[in-house]
C-alpha cells in the first residue's frame, strides 16, 4: 500500500491517545450499509483483515484508519423521467398540469421510490495518524472525501485533535521562486509537469505536461501576473509527486529504488505491515522536507 494523494493536517502534540482508545472512539461511528431510503452513508471499517486494534491498525507510532462510504447512484435525468410520467398521470386525474410546488413534491416522492432500486457505489478512504511527527494525513484527491473523514472524527473524538497545517511561505510563491531561479530546494528536483495561473479575475492558465519549462519563460509568465499552482517534484530520487498551491500532494509515485528495497515477506499480513512501515517512513521524511522547504510550520498557526 502507498497513499496516492495527501491532505495534510497537524495533530495537537498533547494528544497522545493510544490505538485501543482510538479504536474505541471509532466504534461510535462504525459503518452500516445504506438503508432503502439512504442516499449516502459513511462509517469506519477495519483498515485491513488483520487490524491490530479492531478499527485501527497500528505499526509502531503510526495508526491507520479507514472510512467506507456507500453512495446510491440516482441520476437526476432518471428522477426527471419518472417525475414527468407521474405528472402526466396526475394531470389526467385532476384536469390540469401540476404547479411548481406540486412538481417539487412529485420529484421528492419519485426520489424516495427510486432510491431502493439505485445502484450502490462503495469506496474506501484511508487516513494515517503519525503520532511520531504529530501529523494526520488523509489519502484523498478530493476535498469532499477529506471533509467527510474529518466530519466523522469530529463527532466522536473529543477534544478534536486535528488542526490545519500552515507554513511560513506560500506554496505558490515558493514554487514560482524555484522556477524563476531555476533552483529546486535541497533534496528535490523539478520534473516535467508545471501549471501557472493568473492571479487576476481571468484565471488564465498555462500547463506544461511532460515538458520542462525554461526559467526565462516562467519569468515572462510571472511578469504577466501568473503564479505556479502545480509543480511536479522528485524527493531524493525516491518519491515523485505533484505539489499544489493549496499544500496538497498529488499523484504520488514511489520510485524503483523503494520497490527494490521492499521486503519479500512470507505472507500477506507481513507484507501489509512491511508496506505500511515503508510508506510511513518514506512519506514521513518527504513531508518533513516539503514543510522545511516552505519555511517550516507557521508559528501560532
Amino acid at each position: 500500500m502507498f497513499f496516492k494523494n495527501l491532505k495534510i493536517y497537524l495533530l495537537n502534540p498533547d494528544w497522545n491517545v493510544g490505538p485501543d482508545a482510538l479504536a474505541q472512539a471509532l466504534e461510535g461511528c462504525t459503518f452500516a450499509p445504506a438503508g432503502s431510503q439512504d442516499s449516502q452513508v459513511s462509517g469506519f471499517v477495519p483498515p485491513c483483515e488483520h487490524a491490530s486494534h479492531g478499527l485501527v491498525h497500528a505499526v509502531g507510532k503510526h495508526y491507520l484508519i479507514t472510512v467506507c462510504t456507500e453512495k446510491k447512484l440516482l441520476p437526476a435525468s432518471v428522477v426527471n423521467q419518472f417525475s414527468r410520467a407521474r405528472a402526466l398521470e396526475i394531470e389526467e386525474q385532476q384536469g390540469y398540469k401540476p404547479g411548481r410546488k406540486q412538481m417539487k413534491e412529485i420529484k421528492e416522492q419519485m426520489t424516495m421510490e427510486l432510491l431502493p432500486r439505485a445502484f450502490v457505489l462503495q469506496s474506501l478512504t484511508f487516513a494515517w495518524f503519525d503520532m511520531e511527527n504529530h501529523r494526520f494525513v488523509i489519502d484523498a484527491g478530493a476535498a469532499g472525501k477529506a471533509d467527510d473523514m474529518l466530519g466523522l472524527l469530529a463527532k466522536i473524538v473529543a477534544p478534536f485533535p486535528i488542526v490545519p497545517l500552515h507554513v511560513e511561505q506560500s506554496p505558490g510563491a515558493a514554487m514560482t521562486g524555484w522556477l524563476t531561479r531555476d533552483e529546486a530546494p535541497e533534496g528535490f528536483t523539478v520534473d516535467q509537469d508545471t501549471q501557472l495561473q493568473s492571479t487576476g479575475e481571468s484565471r488564465a492558465t498555462v500547463r506544461y505536461t511532460r515538458q520542462s519549462v525554461d526559467a526565462d519563460e516562467v519569468r515572462r509568465h510571472v511578469q504577466a501576473g501568473k503564479q505556479c499552482t502545480r509543480l511536479a517534484l522528485t524527493w531524493n530520487d525516491r518519491v515523485s509527486f505533484v505539489l499544489t498551491d493549496g499544500l496538497d500532494i498529488k499523484s504520488i509515485n514511489p520510485l524503483d529504488v523503494i520497490r527494490e528495497n521492499a521486503d519479500a515477506s512470507r505472507n500477506s499480513e507481513e507484507q501489509f505491515d512491511s508496506d505500511m512501515t515503508l510508506m510511513t517512513g518514506e512519506l514521513g521524511r518527504a513531508l518533513a522536507d516539503v514543510i522545511a522547504a516552505l519555511g517550516g510550520v507557521r508559528a501560532n498557526a
